[in-house]
């Protein structure tokens, strides 16, 4: 966890060594420093190449200190590339790996630049909901040009070295060398070739301009607005880009660095920075060691063929990963696979895909209509109906052909695992994988945990998540485990505003005006209104007492199961999914207020918002009370990455404490005074009650 000092010849190597990322934790500013100055002082030293130990060069700010005071103490990143840019002897950058934020930083100080091929490049500040802060926005623009390094900076997306070599005019990079493997020894060869070399070229005297001037920064600044339209840096890393054009570099730093600050306390970016944290977080385990033994998955079974199982399957082929895929009649297997080749044809012509890749994915696709073809399969994932029973046969049957150690997994979305699990004589192999549809699309991945879930099928699922690029959070076991869960009582909010007085176009726009993709309603006829017919049909039966707006059943009595029969919440034109308001709709939403006797008031977008939103809080704070998510940051993740939570809000349970927990206390306890609401729901969670009453926060 610091940087190294060593000769070769008369260059002196100062290897930054902090894994995995080499970032620029104190005690590694610390012991560059002191090299440096080793360098700067020993006679026989000539010139000094900054190295990266291990796979990267050096990807910025260490994350142990992000939020803390250790980040700015010093010597600081500031500090650390003044020290470079003025030092008396050349200066030389050997990137690699992943050159990222500071690490980039750092290397713009330096006076020449030698970087290896397949090395990406990035200052990524911005989806942190900041801008570069050490010189960046200033830098980058003097040796990339303006347009290309402002790209760069308000997309925070990473580029291959290759391409800005090849970039006309480029000052970034002095030397492309083919490999990171031969990098330190052709660094140290170019050093030893400009070690006399006078003036010590800097990247501050480069000119920096754009020949629009204010029409191109302000034509950024409006396509910035537009692109994230809840987020400030964006326009923002125009306007220190802008300074660069403008200033020289040392009041652009200034500026810059007040642009930094200013961003850092606003809540967008504190939402954006506890997201960062919150997703690394979800493959953190309490009683799952870090070095737990992974079993081995070079083939994965998929049962059931539609959407659905089709999606899952995607996955894993993307990944490499062999799948064979079971059906019970061919019709239905043969319809499977062409939309699998549909799907992938489909990139194919968007460009995001090649031919050969796309041979090579269906080639690892194997199909069957036989059981027993399981039989070496290391993991099988169900897709099937969302019945019990249904359920109940196809763990009978895989616990018979399967062989022992195989991880048998559900994708139920709300079922009991544990009596799955009880299907079988190996409960420990059980897991719930619970993809979100459209299976192939969407990053959250629920790992549901049984009671007796072995600890190695744990680690081996969330590993397996990481292969296939998907954000995995684990829950315990509950009726609609997390995401379903919660969600369940946001649309039973929904539905009692329509008793009282809303139309789901209201409702559906003040959430969308919130940051939702869509609202409540418009997210129901996506997925299939008759899904939750059923669930509350199940309910009706479990909780008797339990209560909903009739509103959705008699959409459903009246046809209206969403886009897939054209009609829903909303009107829908054949072949399109625009969302139009329903005269039948609204006339039947009418006639049920009258029938209830209830006099509609006029209910206003912050108490639609509040309701709805409080309404994940709560039930999410039970969840973690009740054990089932273990931390406030896994529910985050599951509403941003399963629900499209707008993540400048940062997850409900993170939402909850930009409000102020208190206040949230006193909204939910109004609410519970409301007659047409659910009093007892409204009760706040224990767990609530404890951490206002502590004067502490969902951590």
């Amino acid at each position: 966890m610091t940087a190294h000092f060593a000769k070769r010849g008369p260059v002196a190597v100062i290897t930054l060594d902090n894994p995995p990322m080499n970032g620029l934790g104190l005690a590694t500013r610390k012991a560059f420093m002191q090299a440096l100055q080793q360098a700067e002082q020993d006679a026989d030293v000539r010139a000094i190449v900054i190295n990266g130990a291990g796979k990267q060069f050096c990807s910025g700010a260490d994350i142990k200190e992000f939020g803390t005071d250790l980040a700015f103490a010093e010597p600081n990143l500031h500090t650390m590339i003044h020290a470079v840019e003025h030092a008396t002897k050349p200066v030389v950058a050997a990137l690699h790996g992943l050159t990222m934020g500071g690490g980039l930083e750092l290397s713009l100080g330096c006076h020449y630049r030698v970087v290896a091929a397949g090395t990406q490049i990035a200052l990524p500040e911005v989806k942190l909901g900041l801008l570069p802060g050490a010189g960046g926005t200033q830098r980058l623009p003097r040796v990339l040009g303006v347009e290309p390094a402002l790209n760069m900076i308000i997309t925070g997306n990473s580029v291959p070295a290759e391409m800005l070599a090849q970039a006309p005019g480029q000052k970034l990079f002095d030397k492309l060398v083919p490999s990171a493997e031969t990098l330190l020894h052709e660094a140290v060869a170019f050093a030893e070739s400009i070690a006399d070399v006078r003036p010590l070229p800097q990247v501050r005297q480069l000119p920096c301009a754009h020949p629009q001037g204010e029409a191109y920064f302000q034509f950024a600044r409006n396509m910035a607005r537009g692109m994230a339209k809840n987020l400030p840096a964006p326009a923002k890393c125009v306007d220190a880009v802008q300074v660069a054009t403008q200033t020289r570099l040392d009041e652009g730093l200034l500026k810059e660095r007040d642009l930094f600050l200013d961003l850092m306390m606003t809540p967008e970016s504190r939402s954006l920075r506890h997201l960062f944290f919150a997703e690394r977080a979800t493959s953190k385990i309490a009683d799952v060691p870090a070095d737990t033994p992974l079993r081995p998955v070079q083939k994965v079974g998929i049962i059931g063929a539609g959407t659905m199982g089709g999606g899952i399957a995607m996955n894993f082929l993307n990944a490499g990963i062999p799948v064979l895929l079971l059906e019970m009649k061919q019709e239905a297997l043969d319809r499977g696979v062409a939309t699998i080749r549909g799907n992938y044809e489909a990139q194919l012509k968007k460009g995001k895909l090649k031919a050969d890749k796309l041979e090579q994915r269906m080639g690892l696709l194997h199909t069957t209509l036989d059981y027993a073809d399981l039989k070496d399969v290391d993991l099988v994932i169900e897709a099937v109906f969302e019945d019990m029973g249904v359920k109940e046969q196809v763990f009978r049957k895989l616990d018979e052909v399967c062989k022992p150690g195989c991880i048998l997994a559900s994708n139920t979305s709300t079922l009991d695992l544990n009596r799955i699990a009880s299907f079988t004589h190996r409960p420990q192999d059980v897991v719930g994988l619970h993809f979100f549809s459209p299976a192939n699309v969407m990053k959250l991945l629920e790992v549901v945990r049984g009671e007796q879930t072995a600890k190695d099928v744990l680690a081996t699922v969330m590993a397996l998540a990481k292969k296939i690029r998907k954000i995995a959070v684990v829950s315990g076991v509950c009726d609609g485990f997390i995401g379903n869960r919660m969600v369940g009582e946001y649309l039973r909010q929904a539905g009692f505003l329509l008793d009282e007085g809303c139309t789901p176009q209201q409702v559906d726009r003040a959430l969308e005006q919130f940051g939702f993709p869509m609202g409540p309603f418009r997210m129901s006829d996506l997925s299939g209104n008759d899904i939750g017919w059923a669930i509350r049909k199940r309910l009706y039966v479990e909780r008797p007492g339990y209560r909903f707006s009739g509103t959705a059943d008699k959409l459903c009595e009246m046809g209206r199961f969403g886009q897939k029969t054209g009609a829903g919440w909303y009107d829908y034109a054949a072949g399109k999914r625009d969302a139009q308001p329903s005269a039948q709709v609204n006339q039947m939403i009418e006639d049920h207020r009258k029938e209830k006797g209830i006099t509609p008031r006029k209910v206003s977008n912050d108490e639609i918002v509040k309701r709805l939103v409080l309404a994940l809080v709560n039930e999410g704070a039970r969840i973690l009370d009740e054990g089932i998510a273990s931390k406030s940051g896994d529910i985050d993740m599951v509403y941003i990455a399963g629900y499209g939570f707008p993540i400048h809000r940062g997850g409900p349970m993170h939402y909850a404490n930009e409000l102020g927990l208190n206040q949230v206390l006193t909204a939910m306890r109004d609410f519970a005074r409301n007659p047409l609401d659910d009093a007892e729901f409204w009760q706040p969670a224990p767990l609530l009650q404890r951490l206002v009453a502590e004067g502490k926060q969902f951590a």
